[in-house]
């Protein structure tokens, strides 16, 4: 795929429209949309997927404080990425809805422990206190992976509009 000026601005205007989404969510404790909207955008441009992504990351630390909770989204969406990319890209679409919904559901369970690790070194935390601190989040964790798996429905469609965009604005 080819990076044009169109798909640039889409790109930014993914990003957004992943913040603004989330903000809109943020009433919910853990339920937001950001994690489907990364495997979308991965399925339909691959590698090009984390311009998207980091505009997104951007946006949280500019619009939200470049403050140490940020740290950890310069790589936790990234996981998510990165799951994606290792998915066989050939699948028949019933699979690929349940193996993206279930990749999804997994990186919302696995959000806390993937955090852990930064949140315990800015914070100074030992062993035990970042296991206390996992063990603490775990049900925000169970919302979210939770949530991922139900929203993760909308993964399959959302792929198809993506990709009619897409083909349109080239």
């Amino acid at each position: 795929m080819k990076l044009t000026v169109n798909r640039m601005a889409v790109f930014g205007l993914l990003g957004a429209l992943m913040y603004v989404a989330r903000q809109a969510m943020s009433a919910l404790p853990n339920i937001h949309l950001t994690g489907i909207f990364i495997v979308v955008i991965t399925v339909v441009y691959r590698r090009q997927a984390l311009y998207p992504l980091y505009t997104f990351v951007l946006l949280e630390g500019l619009l939200g404080g470049f403050a140490a909770w940020w740290l950890p989204y310069l790589y936790i969406w990234t996981v998510l990425w990165g799951a994606v990319m290792l998915l066989p890209r050939n699948m028949k679409p019933r699979t690929a809805a349940f193996a993206y919904a279930l990749v999804c559901a997994a990186h919302g369970f696995l959000y806390g422990i993937l955090y852990a690790p930064a949140h315990a070194l800015i914070s100074g935390l030992d062993w035990a206190g970042m296991l206390a601190w996992i063990a603490y989040g775990f049900p925000y964790d169970l919302i979210h992976g939770c949530s991922n798996l139900v929203c993760g429905i909308m993964i399959m469609p959302l792929v198809k509009v993506v990709q009619r965009m897409d083909k349109a604005i080239q």
